[in-house]
């Protein structure tokens, strides 16, 4: 199968790697090209391939199809990180006490200044860290609407809105309907 002279063994740190379905869809296409995964992770691959048969250029191919594409650069990696935990923070950790303790949270997590981290987020990204929270959070809110298990009140206090009320304007705002006219459309 493999030319042993021309085997290759490479460590990536891949950005926008962010959950577990990533890593299941991103070792199912490596693998779908014949490149073996000795080890993935979110954010990172241990890959090995045929230097002959696979290009550093097609690896970056297999990443882009999926949005992701390898960090190069040690703020690149805090930015990825940065991601990691708010994901982590939003969409596994329900019910944190405010917005001040969200920051708290993801300083604690990074081991880096809040204003710096933000700053350093928008440098690299399409959006503010701010945004990106927001889009987190109504991401998650679609997901428990979908689920059906808990009430607006209790998604909105989970999630971290003062009311019922705020939360349904930021869902219009950040989507264009309403949570009514969401509900609607399952």
């Amino acid at each position: 199968m493999y030319n042993k002279k021309n085997i290759v063994t490479k460590k990536l740190l891949i950005k926008n790697m962010i959950s577990k379905c990533c890593v299941r869809m991103l070792k199912h296409d490596f693998e779908y090209n014949n490149i073996k995964v000795e080890n993935i992770n979110i954010g990172f691959a241990e890959i090995t391939y045929d230097a002959n048969q696979i290009s550093k250029e097609k690896i970056k191919e297999i990443l882009a199809l999926s949005d992701f594409s390898i960090i190069k650069s040690r703020e690149e990696r805090i930015v990825d990180d940065l991601k990691i935990a708010v994901i982590e923070l939003i969409h596994y950790m329900n019910n944190m006490n405010s917005i001040s303790k969200k920051s708290e949270y993801i300083v604690e997590k990074m081991g880096l200044n809040y204003r710096y981290l933000s700053r350093l987020f928008s440098k690299y990204e399409d959006t503010t860290l701010e945004k990106y929270i927001i889009e987190q959070k109504i991401s998650r809110i679609k997901q428990l609407i979908n689920e059906d298990e808990f009430t607006l009140s209790e998604i909105a206090y989970m999630m971290d809105y003062s009311s019922v009320q705020y939360l349904s304007n930021q869902f219009k705002k950040e989507t264009g309907c309403s949570v009514s006219e969401y509900k609607q459309l399952l």
